[in-house]
């Protein structure tokens, strides 16, 4: 015994009844439920299913002599078809396909772990078309591997191919929309300047926060200098901690327009390139960030000011993810920090999970 769940199929394009013998290839406009009393009651097909040879015996032990089904044109593809070729393009390095697609929707998920990038306006774009959509988390959100980061599927049962080309073609146009970049495990040097902390007038409150967060992804800290307001000073304990490895540079400290406040003066005198000096961030407006060529490479030179101190969650927690997956940090990239850059202070910060910087 079975019966059909829900409505009736709507009087729409493609939507006819069919002998079921002959319904092979069709798809399904409904749900079938098999009935045995006292044994099972549960959805036999769904809908959506396209009919194959082997379950016309089935049907017909259910007592189904005639179905509604969609004809799927030439110029037409199955909700599920559609789903992969979404998935295919929307995909970029670090991620992969979850699982089989369920009534046209499929998961994306990373495929290590990292930090998760997606190009927004390309999204938008995508979503514009109106039949197919795709959902993520935030961009620059730092996930784990297998973790679900974005779902997307095809809206309409059957939906036209020249429209799913469309998508694909958008997603493909910028670079993939959705991918995870590695973020690799840093060396970093950290120089904390101050004349308050050098001299032992004041207990450095620096030193544990920025190793505790390097700690956070696995990074190693070869080397903690103590430095007073002197350029010279500063510049030379930097070197030293380049020469011992660090591929990461950090400064604390120093990043006013105080008279005394040195440290970004110092790290321009390094050799720095590419200095950034201001953000569009509460707390951390006075941030910094540059670059350094050396024969190791490209090394990031971070300025974090007084705020890294006390506040749990600053500039720093924003940017240090973004430098680890190798992005080049400049003044768009700090400018565009602004919408969703003011820290509420909650009384219990639960960052990541709130709306700052996002």
């Amino acid at each position: 015994m079975c019966d059909v769940n829900g409505h009736e199929p709507q009087n729409g394009v493609g939507v006819k009844t069919l002998p079921v013998e002959d319904a092979v290839g069709t798809v399904l406009a409904h749900d079938i439920t098999e009935i045995r009393k006292d044994e099972f009651k549960g959805r036999a097909f769904k809908k959506g299913h396209i009919v194959q040879e082997e379950d016309i015996c089935y049907l017909q032990r259910l007592g189904k002599e005639r179905l509604f089904v969609l004809n799927i044109g030439d110029d037409e593809m199955h909700e599920d078809d559609a789903a992969y070729a979404l998935a295919s393009a929307l995909m970029g390095d670090g991620v992969r396909i979850k699982g089989e697609p369920k009534e046209g929707k499929i998961n994306i998920i990373a495929d290590r772990g990292g930090l998760l990038k997606v190009r927004a306006n390309s999204l938008a774009h995508f979503n514009m078309l109106g039949d197919v959509m795709c959902a993520t988390l935030h961009n620059n959100t730092i996930v784990k591997k297998d973790q679900i980061v974005a779902g997307t599927r095809a809206i309409p049962l059957v939906v036209k191919k020249n429209l799913v080309e469309e998508a694909v073609a958008i997603a493909k146009c910028d670079g993939n929309v959705i991918e995870v970049k590695e973020m690799k495990k840093p060396k970093a040097g950290i120089v904390i300047t101050g004349n308050e902390v050098y001299y032992g007038k004041i207990k450095d409150a620096f030193g544990p926060v920025i190793t505790k967060k390097i700690e956070e992804f696995n990074g190693e800290i070869v080397g903690t200098y103590y430095a007073p307001d002197d350029e010279a000073f500063i510049e030379t304990r930097l070197k030293e901690l380049l020469d011992a490895g660090a591929d990461l540079l950090i400064t604390t400290g120093g990043m006013s327009v105080d008279p005394d406040d040195v440290t970004r003066f110092a790290i321009r005198n390094l050799g720095a390139a590419d200095i950034t000096y201001g953000s569009a961030v509460l707390p951390g407006a006075m941030f910094l960030v540059a670059y350094l060529e050396t024969g190791q490479g490209c090394i990031p030179v971070l300025g974090i000011p007084a705020c890294g101190m006390y506040h749990k969650t600053t500039v720093f927690d924003l940017m240090l993810p973004r430098v680890l997956a190798g992005e080049i940090i400049g003044r768009r990239e700090l400018a565009e920090l602004g919408h969703g850059g003011l820290c509420l202070n909650c009384k219990e910060c639960r960052y990541p999970v709130c709306p700052f910087g996002k």
